[in-house]
């Protein structure tokens, strides 16, 4: 009896290994196998995370376009022989939610993360650097995003944006109003843009701060008029001796403000004639246009800089076309929006440097981390220049090292639609940032 049941038990051993065997042969990989982070049809886990739902900025369309790049790319044999698993994370505007995010890519074991947004810099990347997992075409609105060795931007951040608003206006106003937040970011603001006013030989922007959650902004609205329209019989006389530069400008960045200080903007003091209005993409959008007015928008006229080209350029057709077909719904992602055009493009460098390894090869973040170290110029299909990230690619701006694209796009809102500037070409702000003073 004893060897029998002995007999009966190593058969239910054997069938028991054999029937587990199978499944890991027909399967791939049992639930948090090996083969979850490489070998052959291996999945790569990456991660995207913006705030959404907050008082201030909300970025729902950077997680959005970011599993619509999942879908795509998993429904096409994913990514050289990978599966892709995006994981996304509400980053809620605050240091502990950034640093909340960064942890959780830690422990998913994430190879990188890509396309976010977070003004935090300080609470993401170090966990990040701490276990070598590089972010790859953040929103560029911290510092450390282009001073950390472990941050590889796709954009010039806002440091480029700004000073590329400064010389749009350096070039058509004698006087302008900068309308921003009171925070450490927005301290940096005023540096930035009038290095591009300098650069035009104008002088500095008066420097109006606000709240960033602020539901009221009549008193910068009126600060901002007074600065670019004068008041007093000096100034009025001032103006009688050059009236040819009698062109007051304000420009607000805001984010999801932006368009709550121009509403006021346009209830001062009606019967005077207002200054030229300016922004940045990413504080104001074809969608916020639309949903505007339009042509009847108040925006109508507004200079804004960007970093790419106009939404309605050929070489966002790639973009759309996923969007149309795997979005499925989600209206936060607009392909008109600054935020899902960055991570369509941080994706886009993910996929070409994944690309480049063997295919099947074991991928993990230090790979990934080596490669963009190393690796040929990336291209963007046209929405960017070449990207590389090499030493010998870094720029000698203060505060930001790690600035390898400077591009900027100069457009204007005309007939409800945000269509390049006539007369002005895009243009690398990199020569007029290294000459600004510290901004970091």
């Amino acid at each position: 009896m004893t060897i029998s049941r002995r007999a009966a038990s190593l058969s239910r051993t054997f069938v028991a290994t054999a029937m587990g065997a199978s499944l890991v042969a027909g399967c791939g990989a049992l639930p948090g196998g090996s083969a979850a982070s490489g070998g052959p049809g291996a999945t790569i886990t990456v991660m995207t995370f913006a705030p959404e739902g907050t008082k201030a900025t909300n970025m729902p369309g950077m997680t959005g376009m970011a599993k619509a790049y999942e879908r795509w790319v998993n429904a096409n044999g994913g990514i050289n022989g990978h599966r892709l698993r995006v994981l996304t994370c509400n980053e809620k505007n605050t240091p502990s939610g950034a640093a909340d995010c960064a942890r959780k890519a830690v422990a998913e074991k994430a190879v990188a993360v890509v396309g976010s947004y977070s003004q935090h810099g300080r609470a993401f990347m170090a966990p990040l650097e701490t276990e070598g997992i590089p972010f790859i075409g953040g929103y560029g609105v911290s510092s450390e995003e282009f001073q950390s060795p472990l941050s590889y931007p796709v954009n010039g951040g806002q440091a480029v944006l700004i000073a590329g608003a400064g010389h749009q206006l350096g070039r058509v106003c004698d006087q302008v109003a900068l309308v921003r937040p009171d925070t450490i970011p927005g301290d940096i603001l005023p540096v930035l843009l009038n290095a591009g006013l300098r650069a035009n030989k104008m002088a500095d922007a008066a420097d109006i701060r606000a709240a960033e959650d602020s539901a009221d902004f009549m008193p910068q609205a009126t600060e901002a008029l007074a600065h670019t329209t004068g008041t007093g019989k000096e100034k009025e006389k001032e103006k009688e001796k050059e009236k040819e530069k009698e062109k007051g400008c304000v420009t607000a960045i805001l984010g999801e403000r932006t368009e709550t200080f121009f509403d006021a903007f346009r209830r001062t003091e009606p019967q005077r004639k207002k200054p030229q209005i300016s922004s940045v993409l990413g504080s104001v959008s074809q969608s916020l246009v639309d949903r505007t007015g339009g042509r009847e928008s108040p925006f109508e006229g507004a200079y804004l800089t960007s970093w790419y080209p106009v939404s309605s350029d050929p070489a966002w057709e790639p973009m759309r076309k996923v969007v149309t077909e795997f979005a499925f719904g989600d209206d936060t992602v607009d392909p008109d929006d600054t935020g899902a055009q960055t991570t369509w493009i941080a994706y886009t460098v993910l996929s070409e440097i994944v690309k480049r390894f063997e295919k099947g090869e074991d991928i993990d973040a230090g790979k990934v981390k080596r490669s963009l170290n190393e690796a040929q110029p990336v291209r963007t299909g046209g929405l960017t220049p070449d990207l590389s990230w090499r030493y010998q690619d870094m720029r000698a701006v203060a505060g930001f090292p790690r600035i390898v694209n400077g591009q900027v796009t100069f457009q204007i809102v005309q007939s409800g639609r945000l269509v390049a500037q006539p007369g002005e070409q895009s243009l690398d702000m990199t020569k007029t940032l290294e000459q600004a003073p510290r901004t970091a």
